[in-house]
């Protein structure tokens, strides 16, 4: 229930956050820097909510005080810099003290983790299409926060990881896993995909997006991590890079990409199962410096297909160093 709960509210967050981006704040400021300042404090913020949630561990009252922060930012008549913080640090916060509760509820498994992470995508593709839409979003968030908030009074202070903790911290695994976040943003940003020309294409690559994160986990709890990376990397690192311009293996490629998203992040909290906030926004902190390096490069040809390659091929060895590292400390 909890996860159905979180994953559905995951929706509207994101997609609320882009209805207000794309709608009122469109409408009365600058987006360019209402955008930059947005994705800065809902993503860079992130590794720091996770130190303070992880530490006074008040995930669930936290979680229904970040949706309400959400929908207070869409429905207020405020400025458009005091409505983008309000998104901004909401969605900070919903992304950390969610991911939290379902890592803490995982079990060990990474299944849950993509069940979360996946519907963001299609709030932020339907919030940006269709703004209208904020009012929906706002009204189901309120239902979602009010149930949060029921959940929260019966909810212990703090659970702990469900791992032994670690004899000794996988310092060199984390970097590693961090840094392949940034990277591997650095070479998706800095393609495009000129066939991507209207609603229809934009949900139709949304949708794979969607199934590759939603089944990343269940595929990395059947066969493991490293094989995980064997099978989506290389194969969407060929298909990105030379396919971009067609349709078909753009969008396989997107959904063999995005298998590996949750097998990050669990591993991420595999290294750290104390500290599951810390491990769940360290590396969504990562993604937004990744993602605006590749926005700003101009390659064609080669270069970019090389770029493109060697940011993915760093994902698939940092995900298969950390996973033996991170096993050999816990067994």
């Amino acid at each position: 229930m909890r996860l159905a709960v979180n994953s559905f509210a995951h929706f509207l967050v994101d997609g609320l956050c882009l209805a207000t981006l794309c709608g009122s704040v469109a409408a009365s400021g600058d987006i360019t820097s209402a955008v930059l300042l947005y994705n800065t404090l809902a993503f860079s913020t992130q590794c720091i909510v996770g130190l303070v949630t992880d530490e006074c561990g008040r995930w669930e009252w936290l979680c229904c005080g970040s949706e309400i922060l959400v929908v207070l930012g869409f429905i207020l008549p405020l400025p458009w810099f005091v409505r983008v913080c309000l998104i901004g640090i909401g969605n900070s916060i919903f992304h950390v003290t969610g991911g939290s509760m379902t890592l803490r509820e995982s079990g060990g498994k990474a299944a849950r983790l993509g069940i979360f992470v996946a519907p963001g995508a299609l709030g932020v593709t339907l919030g940006s299409l269709w703004p209208k839409l904020g009012f929906v979003f706002a009204m189901g968030l309120l239902v979602c926060a009010v149930e949060t908030g029921i959940a929260a009074v019966h909810a212990p202070r703090k659970a702990a990881g469900n791992y032994k903790k670690a004899a000794s911290f996988p310092l060199a695994a984390v970097v590693l896993l961090t840094l392949a976040v940034a990277v591997r943003a650095v070479g998706g940003s800095a393609l495009s995909f000129p066939w991507k020309n209207g609603a229809a294409l934009s949900i139709l690559m949304t949708a794979f997006v969607f199934a590759g994160k939603a089944a990343g986990g269940f595929v990395c709890d059947r066969i493991g991590a490293s094989k995980t990376a064997y099978i989506s990397i290389p194969f969407s690192a060929l298909l990105i890079a030379f396919c971009s311009g067609w349709m078909l293996p753009s969008i396989v490629g997107q959904l063999l990409l995005n298998l590996s998203m949750p097998v990050t992040l669990y591993l991420m909290y595999k290294a750290m199962p104390d500290s599951p906030g810390f491990a769940f926004g360290l590396a969504a902190s990562a993604l937004w410096p990744g993602t605006i390096a590749g926005q700003m490069f101009t390659l064609t040809g080669p270069a970019l297909w090389l770029c493109v390659i060697i940011s993915f091929l760093f994902g698939l060895v940092a995900i298969l160093y950390s996973d033996k590292k991170i096993g050999r400390i816990i067994t």
